[in-house]
């Protein structure tokens, strides 16, 4: 680099700059072209020439991105040197800049995470770009593994927040590195009660194992660390607790496929469909408030006698039994015309729910269909309804080709 050029940057004096660009005015584009280099935008972040930098920023934005022979870009110096107005005036330019790798793959992220948050500048990191805590290092080390490991506490009280808001928490909090730890191992390694309980509160996964098949409780028990042990124990007992969770991650593989097979083309209903959907939720909301506040029959209030209670659970089955088989038979009827059969269905009931008009005295009053009547024929319908959905879409994915 020109020297009078390194001297500008050092002492932040733009109008040296302009004077060095007089005389050659390819000086910044040949410092461009090398690969790795120092440029006059790492010497000014060290120095904490603010100026200067937002300078060399408007000139060439591309000297925000390069690294020097150590591997560190501007911003990478910023956090290291504690320049906290320059780190901030950079991530305002560019807020992507906090996930640049650079040695080892860290990004300034990772870098505040090991000197800690006393700068306060790990909020504004995570605002400028929430998914940085995804960002990983060659070692397969998190924000977290770092954090933990240089016991910055301060540091993990604001990340743990922060990820738990995000979708992948789990993913991030128990992502392992080189040697298979994860942040709980690492925790139980340096004996960081409060840490551990951190990570537990988010969802990290005590059973998790490291290359060696050890779990954060078994290191934890090979260092003899009593108080991470008894956190990591909790009131579990070791066989239910592993019974739990393994019957934890099936609940969650069958409902997540349920999930997929069933809604991965709802995105796709068109619009008619969807107005459609809500007046037959309308309707059934209705028609479930109206059997509510008076259910179909009335309200009984003769004695209570084995034979009157044998009559009405007579009655209830019976109801039940129409239910069903009307269901079925509506099924078979209109089983590729779902729609038009729930509004079917949704009107019939909410008409049947209201009552009927008297031939004699003209009077309003409700009918003596029973309510079981009403959730078996809905309930049939719409199970049967789910079952072809979900037969449907296991021909369709069996079918596709991969």
């Amino acid at each position: 680099m020109d020297e009078n050029l390194r001297k500008a940057a050092r002492t932040g004096k733009v109008n040296e700059l302009y004077r060095v660009i007089q005389r050659n005015g390819n000086v910044l584009r040949r410092v461009d072209e090398v690969e790795f280099m120092e440029t006059p935008l790492h010497i000014a972040a060290e120095e904490g020439c603010i100026e200067f930098a937002m300078e060399m920023m408007n000139l060439k934005p591309s000297f925000a991105r390069k690294l020097n022979h150590q591997g560190l870009s501007p911003l990478h110096i910023a956090v290291r040197k504690g320049q906290k107005e320059m780190a901030l005036r950079l991530l305002e330019i560019d807020k992507h800049l906090v996930r640049v790798r650079g040695k080892k793959g860290k990004t300034p992220l990772h870098y505040l995470c090991k000197v800690g948050n006393q700068l306060g500048l790990l909020e504004t990191f995570l605002e400028a770009s929430p998914d940085c805590i995804q960002d990983v290092t060659i070692e397969n080390r998190t924000a977290l593994h770092i954090a933990i490991q240089n016991n910055r506490l301060d540091v993990l009280q604001l990340l743990i927040p922060m990820l738990k808001r995000k979708d992948y928490s789990r993913e991030v909090v128990n992502r392992k590195d080189k040697d298979g730890n994860t942040a709980l191992h690492i925790a139980a390694i340096h004996n960081q009660p409060k840490m551990l309980k951190l990570l537990l509160n988010c969802k990290a996964d005590r059973h998790a194992t490291n290359q060696v098949g050890l779990t954060a409780l078994a290191v934890a028990q090979k260092h003899n660390i009593r108080e991470s042990i008894a956190i990591l124990q909790g009131f579990f007992i070791p066989v239910v607790s592993n019974l739990k969770h393994k019957l934890e991650k099936q609940v969650v593989k069958y409902v997540t496929k349920a999930s997929i097979l069933i809604f991965q083309n709802m995105d796709n209903i068109s619009a008619d469909d969807r107005n459609a959907l809500l007046v037959i939720l309308g309707l059934l909301l209705t028609a479930t408030y109206q059997a509510t506040l008076s259910p179909p029959g009335g309200v009984w209030q003769g004695e209570n006698t084995s034979k009157s209670k044998g009559s009405y659970d007579e009655r209830n089955m019976t109801a039940l039994g129409m239910g069903v088989g009307q269901g079925v038979a509506l099924f078979f009827t209109l089983y590729d015309e779902f729609w038009k059969g729930t509004i079917f269905i949704a009107c019939y009931c909410l008409f049947a729910s209201f009552g009927v008009l008297s031939d004699t005295d003209n009077t309003f009053y409700f009918s003596s269909i029973e309510l079981s009547y009403f959730v078996a024929l809905i309930g049939c319908w719409l199970l049967l309804s789910l079952g072809r959905l979900c037969i449907m879409r296991c021909s369709q994915l069996c079918n596709t080709p991969s």
